[in-house]
């Protein structure tokens, strides 16, 4: 699983020389590999206005994160959790995310570097929230287009006495006249016999030896029977009578009309094919968002380090940023070797500010691990997000 570690020191020749110990190192040990990060000149400002920024921009990394994380569960549940698509879509630029990251170069078409810190960060929370916002809006719309034909089949489907019956029921089966219908009634297997004998006297103007078996399954059949209209409702008392004396389930008269279901299949083959085009739109959405989201994100990384780089080296602007691309089995190890090697920018940096049971006076960094060099780290598994 790969870890990508955000790192800020001075641009002091000390630090250099223990950048330069730490590439060797790592080199030697295959604790990690190393690449330069580019962060471009921004506008510092007044300290209190930096200080504002930095609280302003560790919530607004808290915010896009769980956009970030929102938009991978989405992707999850339309893709069924199937790895490789959600993996093939989740980009950020058409590139793998650790391809963006290392070879990370700030847009500033989208982020005017000559804008103050605040308006830089501003347009990153607007950016953030209208996506948040049309993600929410397309999630919905993909549902009600789900949840519409879920409805529908679960009317059409079932067992005989729910599902549709135009499935095996052709017109030509019925007689519908001015004065006739047909009843489709749901006859159990073991009551078959009872049935033939039966059915001509549920009412006076049955038309006789008009029954007809039109499916059968293992939980019994559906048969066609004709007579007269204005029979209609004692036939289906008789039959209900029938029912309480025997097996509540021996006949069931459908309650059926051949040009509702057919009417229902049409709707349930229109709603089949808008949940296809509403897939389509909802995928393409995630994939774009996602890589927007994405992109904004590590922009709002960067400011974060030059801001904090300021906060804590001082001015006049003077750092150097890396990235160092590691695992979790080596993430301890390599969190030493840090430790030794900057040990001398915060000497009490050696546990985390919580363990110190002390308040951070550094926006940005409570309730987190404290080190003494600057230090975000970068998720880019995007399974790991839900």
């Amino acid at each position: 699983m790969t870890d990508l570690w955000l790192i800020s020191v001075p641009l002091d020749k000390t630090s250099s020389a223990s950048v330069e110990k730490l590439k060797h190192t790592i080199a030697k040990t295959n604790l990690a590999t190393c690449c330069k990060f580019s962060i471009p000149e921004l506008k510092v400002g007044v300290l209190d206005s930096l200080l504002s920024v930095s609280d302003d921009l560790s919530k607004l990394d808290t915010l896009t994160e769980g956009v970030i994380k929102k938009t991978c569960q989405c992707m999850k549940d339309v893709m069924d959790q199937a790895t490789d698509k959600v993996l093939e879509n989740a980009l950020a630029n058409g590139v793998d995310l650790i391809s963006y990251v290392t070879q990370f170069q700030w847009d500033r078409a989208k982020y005017p570097t000559a804008l103050p810190l605040s308006t830089l960060a501003d347009i990153i929370h607007k950016e953030i929230s209208q996506l948040e916002t049309e993600l929410k809006t397309q999630t919905a719309a993909y549902n009600n287009a789900k949840s519409s034909l879920q409805i529908l089949e679960h009317k059409l489907e079932g067992n005989l006495q729910t599902r549709s019956l135009n499935t095996f029921v052709k017109k030509e089966d019925l007689v519908i006249s001015e004065y006739l219908t047909t009843l489709l009634v749901v006859v159990t297997q073991a009551s078959y016999l009872q049935w033939e004998g039966t059915y001509e006297s549920l009412s006076e103007f049955v038309v006789p030896r008009s029954s007809r078996k039109l499916y059968e399954d293992q939980e019994g059949g559906v048969f066609a029977v004709t007579l007269f209209r204005r029979d209609v409702p004692e036939f289906k008392m008789k039959a209900q009578e029938r029912n309480f004396d025997y097996d509540p389930h021996r006949f069931i008269v459908r309650e059926y009309s051949y040009d509702v279901e057919e009417q229902m299949l049409e709707e349930m083959k229109k709603l089949s094919v808008h949940k296809k085009e509403q897939y389509g739109v909802f995928v393409r959405c995630l994939k774009m968002n996602f890589s927007q989201v994405f992109i904004a994100w590590i922009h709002l990384k960067a400011l974060r380090v030059f801001v904090e780089s300021v906060l804590r080296f001082g001015l006049p602007v003077n750092y150097q940023a890396f990235l160092l691309q590691t695992d979790k089995k080596r993430s301890k190890r390599l969190r030493k070797e840090l430790a030794s090697l900057f040990v001398y920018l915060d000497p009490t940096a050696t546990v985390t500010a919580s363990k110190l049971d002390m308040n951070c006076d550094i926006p940005g960094l409570l309730q987190q691990e404290y080190f003494s060099y600057i230090c975000f780290q970068i998720s880019t598994n995007v399974l790991d997000f839900s």
